[in-house]
């Protein structure tokens, strides 16, 4: 379900700091159509924490909407203050949704039992697989590859977004010895092309918004055992998300989209603000 690359989409905004539906609509047909396996709607890189309730819906509802056209998978990033919460949203969401990406709530740093405990409980309340959304410098809560595995053991627990900053050892045991039915997905984009040389399945990526089918090529290339194909591709489509994430994301990426005529604004919403034009002048270079 979840092999391959997916797309974390931006949310576009208009002139008057609307969300700009049409466009995202627009997006959505693009990567699906260069080979991306699925969108993930608000996530980090939707600004999901400055959109209100009806302007979430409305994101959902055009990202399913082009998901069934395409039979592509949608997954909806889900978050809450506790597991409470969390487990609410969960139950809330749309019959289309396919998967949910959930974060342990941050600051609360439970320890790994608490995580256990966290998602073990949501799994027995969603109705839809979840995706682990590991990425401990935003949560300040690492999670080891033992509780993973452990937690990657229940049938409603279907893989992880991997963002620890970097390949550590952890990423390389789960790598190596993942529960059966259990994926690993790239979510540092810059690594990527060796998270997937290690056994990874995909990679939820902010970058395949730019080169959708290049980034569809370096995982079909891993799976493929290309090596000398997907190392070449791996190295220059890393330089594009290093360039894409000097700045906060998503305001490089926007800035870019703008440029390219793909989004009516290159704006944010505070307390972001938008790219420098340095910052995307460079990004732009790596095309």
């Amino acid at each position: 379900m979840l092999r391959g690359i997916h797309v974390p989409l931006v949310t576009p905004f208009d002139a008057s700091g609307e969300v700009a539906v049409d466009t995202i609509e627009k997006l959505a047909r693009q990567v699906l159509d260069e080979g991306a396996a699925g969108l993930v709607a608000l996530g980090t890189t939707g600004e999901v924490a400055a959109l209100g309730p009806e302007e979430r819906v409305r994101v959902i509802e055009v990202c399913a909407r082009v998901c069934a056209e395409r039979q592509a998978l949608l997954t909806v990033g889900v978050t809450g203050a506790d597991t409470r919460a969390t487990a609410r949203a969960l139950r809330e969401l749309p019959p289309a949704v396919g998967a949910a990406l959930v974060t342990i709530p941050s600051f609360l740093r439970p320890g790994e039992r608490g995580v256990v405990a966290h998602f073990e409980a949501l799994a027995e309340e969603t109705p839809v697989p979840l995706v682990i959304y590991h990425i401990p410098y935003r949560t300040g809560q690492a999670v080891s590859a033992a509780t993973l595995r452990r937690l990657g053991a229940h049938p409603m627990i279907a893989g992880t977004k991997y963002a620890a900053g970097g390949i550590d050892a952890e990423a390389v045991e789960l790598l190596a010895d993942p529960p059966e039915g259990f994926e690993v997905l790239c979510g540092d984009d810059v690594f990527v092309s060796p998270l997937l040389a290690l056994g990874a399945a995909g990679g939820i990526l902010a970058s395949a918004h730019l080169e959708t089918a290049g980034f569809v090529e370096l995982a079909d290339a891993w799976h493929a055992g290309d090596v000398v194909r997907a190392r070449a591709l791996g190295h220059r489509l890393a330089r594009l998300s290093a360039a894409l994430f000097t700045e906060p994301n998503p305001t490089v990426l926007k800035g870019v989209l703008h440029a390219r005529g793909l989004i009516p604004t290159p704006d944010v919403r505070l307390p972001l603000v938008p790219a420098s034009a340095e910052a995307v002048s460079r990004a732009l270079a790596e095309k």
